[in-house]
């Protein structure tokens, strides 16, 4: 689809009244939007045909989701040929990606706490480029331009209890593991496809309390945006909203040895991907 913006954001202003505006042409950090006037747009979801720039501008107060809901996540495992190299468990095929869905509730924003309970063990971070869908799709085929269906392309992290994604905890479903509440922070932005020409041409990193702990380009993904939305709309209607987590690279917690790279109450963990900006949330135990 082609959008009205460059680089989304979603905001609140002092009085605390929601809005969306123009982040602009650059990279963009959560924080450093905080006390800027940005320009605003009009009507209520980015995708329907009244949302347009308002002609007026707020001072952003809290950056929130960029969207305040979502149909549903879609997760791809082991996507990154370095991350499979490190799994330990080991699931998937070489022919179709191995996905897996969040619900609604996963959803956070990019400076939000993520909360986890005593019962969620091994608590690890999934630095990922997430899509956007932007206008309904269902069997999309490879050789299809993605361009119309994609609203833009945003930072995620898939967030994940690697307890409950053993077998013997989670019947071989990765779903259990990353579906608890809060476990999918997004933002601070959605970069439009005009922002973003070349998605497999990124720079992810990932740091837990300021340590880098994940390095790749988004041209190592094994299954390209193309083989994803191919695989995960056959039969099945995306709808507008719904973010598709395309797989982390090599670096997650779980890949160390000795394991003692688990985060921990307090740990705060940032994912930046070049051309979108970064995400930087703190684990906090209920």
């Amino acid at each position: 689809m082609s959008a009205v913006f460059s680089r989304l954001v979603r905001f609140q202003n002092p009085a605390g009244i929601i809005f969306y505006g123009e982040a602009g042409d650059t990279t963009i950090s959560a924080e450093s939007l905080y006390g800027k006037r940005v320009p605003t747009y009009q009507g209520q979801w980015p995708w329907q045909d009244d949302f347009a720039l308002s002609g007026n501008e707020e001072t952003v107060a809290k950056i929130l989701s960029p969207l305040s809901s979502v149909p549903i996540f879609y997760g791809i495992g082991l996507n990154y040929r370095s991350h499979t190299k490190e799994a330990t468990v080991k699931a998937g095929s070489d022919k179709h990606p191995l996905a897996f869905t969040k619900p609604p509730d996963a959803l956070a924003g990019p400076l939000d706490d993520i909360p986890f309970s005593e019962a969620l063990l091994n608590m690890d971070y999934e630095g990922e480029l997430c899509v956007v869908i932007g206008k309904d799709l269902k069997n999309f085929a490879q050789d299809d331009d993605p361009t119309p269906y994609i609203l833009g392309y945003t930072v995620g992290n898939d967030v994940s209890s690697r307890f409950w994604q053993k077998p013997e905890q989670s019947g071989g479903q990765h779903a259990i593991a990353k579906s608890f509440d809060k476990f999918a922070p997004i933002g601070p932005v959605i970069a439009s496809t005009t922002a973003i020409s070349d998605p497999a041409n990124l720079t992810l990193e990932t740091f837990v309390n300021g340590e880098r702990r994940q390095k790749a380009n988004t041209g190592e993904l094994i299954f390209n945006l193309s083989a994803i939305l191919e695989f995960v709309s056959r039969g099945v209607t995306l709808r507008p909203g719904t973010v598709i987590m395309t797989g982390t690279p090599a670096g997650v917690a779980a890949s160390f040895r000795p394991q003692d790279k688990w985060l921990k109450d307090g740990d705060v963990v940032e994912v930046s991907i070049s051309g979108i900006g970064s995400i930087k949330n703190k684990y906090v135990l209920e």
